[in-house]
């Protein structure tokens, strides 16, 4: 599937070249040469960031018919599902997207960390990473409340409950997360905004620090 994905959306790319000639004055970014002797394993953090591609392709189609109120989100959901052109195959991949993202993602960090990839003068850019798993996998607990179902909403409740046990700012956590005491409409829109705004713009932020800081040190080849 993955490898599928990578043809499709070179041959798009391909495409877009014809029309507006991207490639040359952008050849020194686009066209960088591997290093000789590294192995698929080198591939995970490239494949998790196409992953990241296409549930941002995913999220922003779901997001034109999404609603995020305690009335309307599990109905819109449905309407998704079975009226909308491509929906139910939007929602799925989206859906299947994000567990694999979290499984690339993992497998990526323990190559650096095996690898001694880490290690100065990347001890920065390790950090990054893990505040990008950080952000994945609140990426996925946010998603989960918004098709505001039975699963979804007790889920919420206990996921939430964890973090309101934490020592003197469990029950200051508690209110931030669900913007009251209880799970509602209000801790529906907060998810979905943290979901679909503020996690996307952080993540884009720690991505091109991330891919910086690789252009500028290179790949390491580990131990």
């Amino acid at each position: 599937m993955i490898l599928a994905l990578t043809i499709v959306m070179g041959k798009i790319f391909d495409q877009i070249d014809k029309l507006f000639h991207v490639k040359t004055p952008h050849k020194r970014f686009l066209q960088r040469k591997i290093p000789e002797g590294l192995n698929y394993t080198y591939c995970f953090g490239g494949i998790t960031f196409v992953l990241f591609i296409l549930l941002s392709i995913t999220g922003f189609y779901l997001s034109v018919y999404y609603i995020p109120s305690e009335e309307q989100a599990y109905e819109s959901i449905r309407y998704i599902q079975e009226h909308v052109y491509l929906g139910w195959l939007m929602r799925s991949i989206h859906k299947w997207a994000t567990t694999l993202m979290v499984v690339f993602l993992v497998l990526h960090m323990l190559r650096v960390f095996i690898t001694g990839s880490f290690k100065k003068p990347r001890e920065l850019n390790w950090v990054v990473g893990t505040l990008l798993l950080i952000f994945t996998l609140a990426f996925g607990f946010t998603g989960y409340l918004l098709p505001w179902d039975q699963k979804a909403y007790w889920a919420t409740v206990v996921g939430t409950a964890m973090a309101g046990s934490i020592p003197f700012i469990g029950e200051y956590l508690i209110h931030l997360l669900r913007g009251g005491i209880e799970v509602d409409g209000q801790s529906l829109i907060r998810f979905y905004s943290i979901h679909s705004i503020w996690l996307p713009g952080l993540s884009v932020l720690l991505l091109w620090a991330h891919f910086h800081m690789i252009k500028r040190q290179g790949i390491s080849r580990g131990l």
